[in-house]
């Protein structure tokens, strides 16, 4: 059977078809976007402890999620974000991508909420004192500080999250199955089973003491 044939005759290639498929878009959810942060958004981002930060360029594409207690983003406006920038693994794709193409999707979740609150806009990166200053934890400042000005602002309906049961299934714990960060680090090393455990085990204690 030829199935690249079979799926290019079903592909849609074109916006027409697009529209012809799903239709027009409901008048509520063309309503319910903005070009700045409403106040039920202020007060959804000042509660999430979590969000994905989508980037994109001619290089490739990142989303990477940035997290901390709630309110670690804050609002300079209502049409300015800021994001601290944490220690991490130091690729920093997406701010490679930034400096590209400031262009950036953000997605804010609250564990146990359904509904998310999205963010369409442009970014920069400052490593601004005074911005970094506003981000100290611990006594340590982030190592910049993503500001993203607002192009769209709108919630998002919680059926992902309904189909999914995605917080239903986390306050169960993580599937005994879940790969961790050692199974990662045993399939890029080449080690065993006990391999993955007892890097597991040590990138657990490094990580505490390298959160910030």
């Amino acid at each position: 059977m030829d199935t690249i044939g079979t799926t290019d005759r079903f592909s849609i290639t074109t916006a027409q078809q697009l529209e012809a498929l799903y239709g027009e878009p409901l008048e509520a959810a063309v309503k319910k976007q903005a070009d700045y942060i409403v106040e039920p958004g202020r007060a959804f981002i000042a509660a999430s402890p979590f969000l994905l930060l989508a980037t994109a360029s001619d290089a490739g594409i990142d989303c990477s999620p940035k997290g901390d207690a709630p309110g670690f983003v804050q609002l300079l406006d209502d049409r300015t974000v800021l994001i601290p920038d944490r220690p991490g693994n130091n690729r920093v794709d997406g701010m490679r991508n930034i400096i590209a193409n400031p262009k950036v999707g953000i997605i804010f979740m609250i564990p146990g909420a359904n509904v998310t609150y999205r963010i369409n806009g442009s970014a920069s990166i400052s490593t601004d004192p005074d911005l970094l200053d506003r981000f100290l934890v611990q006594g340590k400042r982030p190592r910049a500080v993503v500001v993203v000005a607002v192009e769209e602002a709108f919630h998002h309906c919680p059926k992902a999250f309904v189909r999914s049961k995605l917080w239903a299934a986390g306050a169960n714990g993580t599937p005994a199955d879940a790969p961790t960060s050692g199974s990662f680090a045993a399939w890029r090393d080449g080690g065993d089973a006990g391999y993955a455990e007892q890097y597991e085990a040590s990138y657990q204690t490094r990580l505490k003491d390298s959160l910030y």
